[in-house]
């Protein structure tokens, strides 16, 4: 050990992350010392990684923050997650912030400061690439001053900011790549909500719990889009054709537009949602690369609506992976002859269990004559009358007996 280079020994520090283990490591011996000086690059406070964090009162924090970073001079990754602190003082932040700005590449915060620090002040101009914030506020961005010019990760959570700002902070990062937005509480200017975010280079987004009129988002790159528990009455992508994974997890929406431009697109994910499965359908039919087909729970808006398999057949052709899941009716979907020709993964879900549910798994299998794998996940409650039971039971002798036929077709059941 002793022959180890400084910088490979920083970069094993490094690696402990957690303050704590990072300190007791570099008391080793003065070779250690010297790497946690000059070659630490890495550094978290983590409330969950000491329990000691939790009795300590937060100005009794704040100090043993301080004096651990100013020990370093060469921090390019800083994490600071203290659940159990309500609050910080703003000098000892502004401190940690302003010793570590030549050097950080990475920050993620989540305690407030009182008064407020402007994070986005205090980082801008440098050369982070990563800022992850949460429990704080953004306010009077100015991208003419408050450049980003390295940023690629932004992740903005229970984050106060206004529609406007968080418009001019995404204009002020040329090279922002991932966005993530989760319960931020966005502030509006007019008595309709509405938000307008416009990035070229942005790649990744995902939304959580966020309640809006009407939400544009214009990126032209856009290739990963993640909406869940959200509530808006409009959501507008407006991009080049870009989008490649379209994921949609429990949200109200009454109008979704990604538009006309989805050659590219190849997974589309959607749970606990209300479509009309003619307008869906309609606005993914031209993705003829879709390899992952997903509507688990889906609720149609017409009762008399099923997913049509023919047009899916016909128009997916490279369909491989196919998940469904919703209340079925008399009317199964099954009409036509086209096979799923490329499915390989077949995944079923009922949250009512009947004999319409054992044809429809049949004529499904009849399909696929390519497929490799079945799963079929289910609800069973925790009290069962007699019936339940004999239904459950009399759906898995026929499954068993169904399956004779497939005996190349793995089965897994997964039930909850």
């Amino acid at each position: 050990m002793e022959h180890l280079p400084v910088e490979v020994i920083g970069n094993i520090l490094s690696r402990l992350k957690a303050a704590r283990d990072v300190v007791i490591a570099s008391a080793t011996c003065k070779k250690w010392r010297e790497a946690w000086r000059n070659h630490l690059h890495t550094l978290s406070f983590n409330s969950n990684d000491w329990s000691v964090y939790h009795d300590l009162a937060p100005s009794r924090l704040e100090i043993l923050i301080t004096q651990t970073i100013f020990q370093t001079t060469a921090l390019q990754c800083l994490s600071i997650f203290m659940d159990d602190v309500d609050e910080f003082s703003a000098a000892p932040v502004i401190a940690w912030l302003m010793y570590t700005r030549d050097t950080l590449r990475q920050l993620h915060y989540n305690v407030r400061t009182t008064p407020n620090v402007n994070i986005i002040e205090k980082c801008s101009r440098q050369k982070l690439e990563v800022l992850s914030l949460a429990h704080n506020s953004v306010t009077g961005v100015e991208p003419s001053y408050q450049k980003f010019p390295c940023l690629k990760s932004l992740s903005l959570s229970y984050v106060s900011i206004s529609a406007l700002d968080l418009s001019l902070l995404l204009t002020a990062c040329p090279k922002l790549q991932n966005l993530t937005l989760i319960n931020p509480d966005i502030a509006m200017s007019d008595a309709q909500a509405i938000m307008e975010l416009n990035s070229s280079s942005l790649k990744d987004i995902y939304v959580e719990a966020v309640s809006l009129d009407k939400f544009i988002l214009e990126a032209d790159s856009v290739e990963n889009l993640h909406l869940k528990d959200c509530t808006l009455e409009a959501f507008e992508l407006i991009g080049k054709g870009s989008l490649r994974d379209l994921k949609i997890d429990d949200v109200s929406v009454l109008h979704l537009d990604i538009g006309e431009n989805t050659e590219n697109l190849q997974i589309v994910d959607v749970s606990s949602f209300t479509i009309m499965w003619p307008k869906f359908y309609n606005m993914i039919s031209k993705s003829s690369n879709l390899k992952r087909l997903r509507l688990w729970g889906v609720v149609f808006d017409d009762e008399d609506e099923v997913v049509d398999l023919e047009t899916v057949s016909v128009c997916f052709p490279r369909l491989s992976h196919l998940s469904l899941s919703y209340d079925l009716r008399d009317v199964c979907g099954l009409q036509g002859t086209s096979p799923l020709e490329n499915v390989v993964v077949l995944e079923l879900g009922w949250t009512i269990i009947s004999d319409l549910f054992s044809d429809w798994v049949a004529g499904l299998l009849e399909r696929c004559p390519n497929l490799k794998k079945l799963v079929i996940c289910g609800v069973v409650s925790e009290v069962k009358s007699h019936e339940e039971c004999q239904v459950l039971a009399s759906f898995t002798s026929s499954i068993v007996r169904l399956m004779r036929k497939y005996l190349r077709v793995e089965v897994q059941f997964e039930y909850e």
